[in-house]
């Protein structure tokens, strides 16, 4: 009867989620953990390997998502001075997250979790406020440079996690550089392959297409992926994120493709994925010692690193648009969990510590979305 207590509960979170989230005004993705958490805790979805692995289907599946999101090509067009500051501004997250970890005497694995990146969420942003805005279509355009970072970063973290950071992390490093270069050579000679030969990506992925060919070449990619990253003992969530990173950069011909793709995964495999994450964070952890406070602190700090970083904006966006850039950037929701059920996982993090960062997570979305609306609403014009 647990099994399908299980699937029916799931089944009423996906099919309700948006109707809640609409009346309340939130990202759906938010809805679906907190009624996670709470059908959790009366004990309708206990956690058993088949709910645990699609719900890590759903995180890997988002993760491709992500890259979709992500066109190599338009990142190199960007403004030469933009992306300086850009690349500036993620090392700025970076430095101020290791001075706040030696202020509040956090670990310093906590270093590598502040300054994540995720444009998961900007989408939902650029929805809303229109894709004319000149500070959202900046952070859309730093966020993916700074979501590559994120990855990477959380790619070689887990591999000293889960290795410990001795000889053996060390050669995953050199694993990971080596991999990183072969895939650079190769998007670079497929580009020119398919410059002199454009043909190629009509074959692969037809303009007219009744066999769905371009879901079953993305779905390959993504597999192949995944297994790469599976044998050389990489974060699979990376391999992931470049097999979407691939469709997007080589296939633009396909427009309805990402939308395609995203139905499906939105509409089916990532809400399991937050489903299970709220169903992993015990309610009862609210009223442990120092949990709330704890996750405050944390939010307070994410949002902090990146006002200040914003300012190196300062010849590019008004005040205001700074601090709507830097606020967007402060809701890492996807990228935050995952990084901290690694850390959970690996004994890295005390189930206190993993407690705060998912309710940090959940409550960096609900300041963030209400502080960019208000701000927005003060915006003249």
């Amino acid at each position: 009867m647990s099994d399908i207590a299980i699937i029916v509960t799931i089944s009423l979170i996906i099919f309700l989620s948006p109707f809640t989230a609409k009346l309340l005004r939130l990202p759906t993705s938010v809805v679906e953990i907190v009624l996670g958490t709470l059908l959790g805790a009366l004990g309708f979805l206990q956690h058993n390997p088949l709910f645990e692995l699609v719900a890590e289907f759903g995180f890997l599946y988002l993760m491709f998502l992500a890259g979709l999101e992500v066109d190599l090509k338009e990142i190199l067009a960007i403004d030469k001075k933009i992306l300086q500051r850009g690349i500036f501004y993620i090392i700025s997250l970076y430095l101020l997250s290791l001075a706040f970890v030696h202020y509040f005497g956090f670990d310093e694995v906590f270093a590598a979790i502040f300054p994540l990146i995720s444009v998961g969420l900007i989408a939902t942003l650029r929805k809303e406020y229109g894709k004319n805005s000149l500070w959202l279509n900046l952070s859309m355009a730093i966020g993916t440079l700074g979501e590559v970072v994120s990855i990477a970063i959380l790619t070689i973290l887990s591999a000293g996690l889960e290795f410990g950071f001795g000889s053996k992390f060390y050669t995953n490093i050199l694993i990971l550089t080596l991999f990183l270069g072969a895939v650079l050579a190769i998007f670079q000679l497929l580009q020119v392959l398919f410059w002199w030969y454009p043909e190629i990506k009509t074959t692969l992925m037809p303009r007219i297409d009744n066999e769905e060919q371009d879901i079953r070449l993305s779905m390959a990619l993504l597999f192949l992926f995944i297994s790469l990253m599976l044998y050389l003992h990489l974060e699979v969530a990376f391999g992931a994120f470049i097999a979407g990173i691939f469709i997007a950069t080589f296939f633009e011909h396909k427009r309805s493709l990402p939308h395609k793709l995203s139905s499906f995964g939105f509409g089916f495999l990532v809400p399991i994925f937050f489903i299970y994450t709220g169903s992993s964070f015990k309610l009862q952890a609210l009223f442990m010692e120092g949990i709330i406070s704890s996750a405050i602190v944390i939010t307070f700090i994410m949002i902090a690193i990146r006002i200040i970083g914003a300012m190196l904006f300062y010849k590019i966006l008004s005040l205001s648009e700074r601090i709507l850039f830097a606020l967007s950037h402060a809701m890492p929701l996807t990228l935050l969990v995952a990084i901290s059920t690694i850390a959970y996982h690996t004994k890295f993090l005390s189930e206190e510590e993993y407690m705060a960062f998912i309710l940090a997570s959940i409550l960096e979305v609900l300041v963030v979305m209400v502080a960019i609306k208000f701000i927005h609403k003060k915006e003249p014009g």
